[in-house]
């Protein structure tokens, strides 16, 4: 998972921009219920009146709510109002500006004038309380001042200061049990009573609230709408981003691969890896920037909002938390070990396809197809099964989590029911804290639908950072050499010894020889005596194990891989060409040369015959690795493709086995002239091709088991006789024993002519 997360943090400006948009929607998603409550409780229920406390009220309604004040407390109500007697049909007490604004002083007003408005709408109210406070207060007026059309107000207002206040401690004490969600809906229908007394447009009021609350939320809609958008614009280029460098890195690694770290990482997985996996880690870095990113913070945001709407439900949200993760956890343990599997059978799939399409007609021509196509089936009916069972532990999880969203819904309305029957907490409360459950819940939600990809893409990100963190065999010296100039092509084998890695014996072994300009240097033996690995040591395909090799007097390991390929043409054995046209791929190590170049390339490869019957001649098209073109012409286009590089050294690896003996001929007298000053390596199965050659080095088991010319190997070198024995004919092993023979008779004849030469002169 770390992986997943250090490739997003690659990108962490836009990380942050996403963050701070993601707190804009979360503060517009989470706003939202609150004013679904507001237009509840506010706009509905209280008729569009927000405040505990007037803005405006008669002086009668002042007067009384003082009679339920204390005199200290009156005083300070008093001053936070001013007479207005032009606003209103009737004088009236107006909130000053400055109180209007201020928090501090609002909030204590409410608290002195929500009791009194509490107990003034009770004794307004005409309920039987009130008509049984009202004969006790009349019992103890004297009967002189008692009258049966005094209310209990008309009675207060008679009664001392003192005897008063006693009164309102009193119902002060029987209100104290009372909820205050009770006192505060008794003071805001008061508030409601006060401004129809001054002729307030009650109806105007509730329309003006409800307008400018819902334009409200409509805003907010559209700025949490837009920022969702950003965000997933930002996420998709994060997400792109990141699938973008990680295939460059990935691909320039691979490039920089030796033969050891292809024969560690198979073909398929690399191209599983830098596709289809990258593509996972793709797809799951937009999917955690936009929901797991956004889910804690919205689940954090809605706990915060809960706990400001009604602590005593809390309980219910920590039960569906421990729910979902309960359900998480089990799915993990039960999926995980298929999803570290999922990749490798994707792995399993391309490899066995890449194999079938790759050797369609050698399948054809022994008629395997139903054998491939039971491991086909078997490959994909593995990969299917898995699939399958990921999949099924999604469809499992999705209605355990739509159980336990409905059954929290189901227990917060019966919570808040029983609240709001006690007087706990009002209707557009139990919204609310129903908006933010879900909210919260959907969060978690959200981040259990991604647990199924989540893992996936973990093992994906791993697979490519396995790519990523592996270690290249070959590297470049830290302080390079350069070559010496003296010695342009000059190649030495010094008692060169290479076991492949992990092995235990030596594939190659003591090999020492030199190679010079203006030579051909054959390779000859038996299949499987290292001819091939031999060659390969070369260009630094793999680095020698003992020993050393040196090309212009310097080790092939203390210069540059670019500055040591700069000097060599190298043609393997099975020809290799790319998308493109001829002359692409005859230009291929030569980009910047000239036409004529190519040309002349092409002619000394035999291959000019060919290409000038197409009808576009060099600008004819290549398929992919030459499938559109013979084996023989793919040789030929090879060499060509080295000789127009002209470098130093040339390395054939038994590259004219699909020439017939006619073009092998003609090429090899051509090329001949071409590398007068070259040195040229060739690696042969047949020894009609290395006849000519100035040394010609026998190899058995990895070892050199003689060296030399043809005529000399035929006399002293019992591996290559018999090499030769197989392929040539007896007149012409005859023939080579007999112009050898002649050639010592007639060096030992002017030897001896010498001899006596010096002796006549010794005499003289």
């Amino acid at each position: 998972m770390k992986n997943l997360f250090k490739y997003a943090s690659e990108h962490w400006k836009a990380l942050l921009a996403i963050v701070a948009i993601l707190i804009v929607q979360a503060y517009c998603d989470l706003s939202l219920p609150a004013y679904t409550s507001d237009i509840v409780n506010v706009g509905i229920q209280q008729g569009g009146v927000e405040d505990q406390i007037p803005d405006a009220i008669s002086e009668e309604d002042m007067e009384t709510l003082l009679l339920f004040t204390s005199e200290k407390d009156g005083a300070t109500v008093l001053s936070e109002y001013e007479k207005d007697d032009k606003t209103y049909e009737e004088n009236a007490y107006v909130l000053k500006d400055a109180v209007k604004e201020d928090g501090d002083k609002r909030t204590e007003l409410s608290s002195i004038l929500s009791g009194p408005m509490m107990m003034a709408a009770g004794l307004d109210s005409g309920s039987e309380m009130t008509a049984e406070i009202e004969e006790q207060l009349k019992a103890q007026l004297p009967p002189e001042m008692a009258s049966e059309d005094m209310t209990v107000l008309e009675i207060m207002k008679m009664m001392p200061q003192e005897q008063r206040e006693m009164l309102v401690s009193e119902m002060e004490k029987q209100t104290e049990e009372l909820p205050d969600t009770i006192i505060e809906q008794a003071a805001v229908s008061y508030v409601k009573g006060a401004y129809t007394d001054l002729g307030i447009d009650m109806d105007g009021l509730q329309f003006r609230y409800l307008f400018a609350t819902g334009a409200k939320m409509i805003g907010l809609a559209f700025l949490g709408m837009a920022a969702s958008v950003l965000v997933g614009f930002l996420a998709s280029r994060v997400g792109a981003a990141a699938g973008r460098d990680l295939r460059g890195r990935v691909f320039k690694k691979v490039v920089g691969y030796s033969s050891n770290e292809f024969d560690h990482f198979s073909t398929a997985s690399l191209i599983t890896r830098s596709t289809n996996d990258i593509q996972q880690v793709q797809f799951i870095i937009v999917m955690l920037l936009r929901i797991v990113l956004y889910a804690p913070i919205l689940a954090i945001g809605g706990v915060v909002q809960v706990f400001q709407t009604n602590v005593s439900m809390s309980w219910i949200i920590g039960l569906a938390v421990v729910l979902i993760a309960l359900v998480v956890l089990l799915l993990f343990a039960v999926a995980m070990p298929k999803f570290k599997s999922l990749q490798k059978l994707v792995d399993r799939v391309n490899l066995v396809m890449r194999e079938i399409l790759t050797g369609l007609p050698v399948i054809r021509a022994f008629s395997t197809e139903k054998h491939e196509e039971e491991r086909f089936d078997k490959a994909n009916m593995n990969l299917m099964k898995t699939n399958l069972f990921v999949n099924r532990a999604m469809t499992f999880m999705m209605p355990i989590m739509m159980l336990i969203m409905n059954g929290i819904s189901v227990l917060i309305i019966w919570s808040g029911a029983h609240g709001i029957n006690d007087g706990q907490m009002q209707v557009g409360d139990m919204m609310a804290f129903i908006q933010y459950t879900m909210q919260i819940i959907m969060g978690f939600l959200m981040i259990c639908m991604l647990s199924v990809m989540l893992p996936r893409a973990a093992v994906a990100a791993d697979r490519v950072e396995e790519v990523l963190s592996s270690e290249t065999m070959i590297h470049d010296p830290k302080q390079p050499q350069s070559f010496e100039e003296n010695e342009k092509g000059v190649l030495t084998f010094d008692h060169v010894s290479f076991k492949y890695p992990g092995a235990d014996e030596n594939v190659l072994e003591e090999i020492t020889f030199t190679a010079k300009p203006g030579e051909t240097t054959a390779i000859i033996g038996s299949t499987g005596s290292g001819k091939s690995t031999l060659v390969n040591l070369i260009p630094r395909f793999y680095d020698v194990t003992e020993g050393s090799i040196r090309l212009d007097g310097v080790d092939i390991r203390e210069v540059t891989q670019h500055d040591l390929r700069e000097k060599l043409g190298y043609v393997p054995q099975k020809g290799l060409l790319f998308s493109g046209d001829i002359a692409s791929n005859i230009m291929f190590g030569n980009s910047e040369g000239s036409e004529q170049e190519m040309k002349e390339a092409a002619q000394i490869a035999q291959a000019t015959e060919f290409i000038e019957a197409k009808p576009h001649k060099y600008e004819s098209p290549i398929s992919q690795g030459g499938s559109n073109v013979s084996g023989g012409q793919k040789q030929r286009l090879s060499i060509a493709r080295a000789i127009a590089r002209h470098p130093e050294v040339f390395i054939f690896d038994d590259s004219f086995s699909a020439l017939d003996f006619k073009t092998d001929a003609a090429l090899r007298r051509a090329l001949k002239q071409q590398t007068k000053e070259s040195t040229v390596l060739i690696v042969a199965q047949r020894i009609s091709t290395i006849l000519n050659a100035e040394q010609i080095i026998v190899l058995d088991d990895g070892k050199i088991a003689g060296m030399g010319t043809h005529k000399e190997l035929l006399r002293n070198c019992e591996v290559y006789k018999q090499i030769a024995a197989s392929q040539l004919s007896e007149k012409e092993l005859r023939d080579g024993m007999q112009s050898e023979a002649v050639e010592m008779e007639e060096r030992e004849e002017a030897q001896t002519a010498e001899t006596a030469e010096q002796e006549v002169r010794s005499d003289v």
